[in-house]
């Protein structure tokens, strides 16, 4: 199979719902363009309308009138995060630094997801979290006045780190968090951007209190995560090559297009660039044959959502893939690790589950036609489509829809540079 396309693949999701959520926060209206359309930036959105904020239907440009630091009003209903871990998550330090009572509920997935770890901090800053007693969602948060803190994470964590300084700025007290290793950072450049004052040290960010927000004015990059994807496609294919424009290249998430080059790929980074303090840049992509190697330590955070990705790939490479330090896979969307091992042995490979991760024998003849259950995660619905169409056989996705989460044009794209 060989490829061959130039694609501008979809908004960053993680820096979507924070143009949402800090232009709501701001004092004026900010412009943002390039926004993900997909359902869980959706979700974002009418969290926020619930809340009083003037946000209209998602589109390519578009803007978001600030109510300020402390502008949102009580909602009437319970804020509905769908699938999206993100939304719940980053509006609870919000949510925490209000002097109101609301409740954060999600879809059956969502609501199996750990969320004491969002809890803790903001419990320790002063607001009351109620969760059941699994730790799960729904969350009903009683905000009001906070105290600052120098908060300690067990595990890297954008969203942990995200609700803390959240919960800081709304509350105007200064807060720090600590993390074991570095997490995505696209929290303290949004911030940096509208004029908050936060001191990045190893892997320790402190925030000072900043009277107001100043309004966006952000065009979002393409998300890194989706253009993994193709980029595997094109490193697992026979020939061909497919470019990628306008990427974003955030050091803390291209931990996979570090990964495709250990495996073998041709992976160039061209008319690199900066928008909105995010590095960007083209990617372009070409096959060279893959080799197995071990990922785990601190490349795990700067590529977490593309290791069922790596999986897939092993099962296409010469040797022996392993995926080590990722227990993290466990409380996302599915439990991945067991997924992806269920799925790959469902299509032939060689897979063994790991505590922390999971280990796979490549062997491209040994794969057949199969069927794949994503217990509607989309990360496993789109990287069994790339191994699929890479290695040339019919896969059967059992969730094709559940893609819109974060990548809604998937289907059309993977069959434009396939064809």
């Amino acid at each position: 199979m060989r490829v061959r396309g130039t694609l501008q693949v979809p908004g960053d999701k993680s820096l979507s719902h924070r143009a949402l959520i800090f232009g709501a926060l701001s004092t004026g209206a900010s412009r943002v363009r390039g926004i993900l359309q997909s359902a869980d930036v959706q979700a974002t959105a009418q969290c926020l309308r619930a809340m009083g904020v003037e946000i209209p239907e998602l589109s390519d440009t578009m803007s978001v009138q600030g109510r300020g630091l402390q502008g949102l009003t009580a909602p009437n209903i319970p804020l509905d995060a769908m699938n999206s871990g993100t939304t719940s998550r980053l509006l609870a330090g919000v949510l925490a630094a209000h002097p109101f009572t609301s409740t954060v509920i999600g879809d059956a997935s969502l609501s199996r997801r750990p969320m004491r770890r969002i809890a803790r901090p903001l419990m320790a800053m002063g607001a009351a979290v109620e969760l059941t007693s699994e730790g799960t969602l729904p969350m009903t948060i009683r905000g009001g006045k906070l105290t600052s803190i120098d908060w300690t994470s067990d595990t890297a964590s954008a969203q942990v780190k995200s609700a803390v300084l959240l919960a800081g700025l709304v509350s105007g007290v200064s807060v720090s968090v600590t993390e074991p290793s570095a997490s995505r950072d696209h929290t303290e450049r949004m911030l940096r951007a509208q004029g908050v004052g936060i001191i990045s040290e190893d892997n320790r960010i402190a925030l000072s209190p900043a009277s107001a927000l100043h309004p966006l004015d952000v065009r979002i990059p393409g998300d890194p995560s989706s253009a993994a994807f193709l980029a595997a496609l094109a490193a697992a294919s026979e020939g061909g090559e497919i470019v990628l424009t306008n990427v974003g290249l955030n050091p803390t998430r291209t931990g996979f297009l570090t990964t495709l080059q250990r495996m073998g790929a041709l992976v160039e980074l061209v008319d690199r660039g900066e928008e909105g303090g995010e590095p960007v840049g083209t990617v372009r992509v070409r096959p060279q044959g893959l080799l197995g190697r071990a990922v785990g330590g601190a490349m795990i955070p700067t590529m977490i959502d593309e290791l069922p990705l790596v999986a897939c790939l092993g099962a296409l490479a010469e040797g022996e893939t392993i995926i080590r330090d990722a227990t993290e896979l466990r409380t996302k969307e599915s439990d991945r690790i067991a997924a992806v091992v269920a799925n790959l042995r469902a299509l032939g490979a060689d897979a063994q589950e790991l505590p922390d991760g999971l280990r796979v024998i490549g062997n491209r003849r040994a794969l057949h036609a199969g069927a794949v259950t994503t217990f509607g995660d989309h990360r496993l619905a789109m990287a069994f489509a790339v191994l699929g169409a890479a290695a040339g056989i019919d896969v059967a996705i059992d969730d094709r829809d559940c893609v819109a989460v974060s990548y809604p044009a998937f289907w059309g794209d993977l069959a434009a540079v396939t064809q």
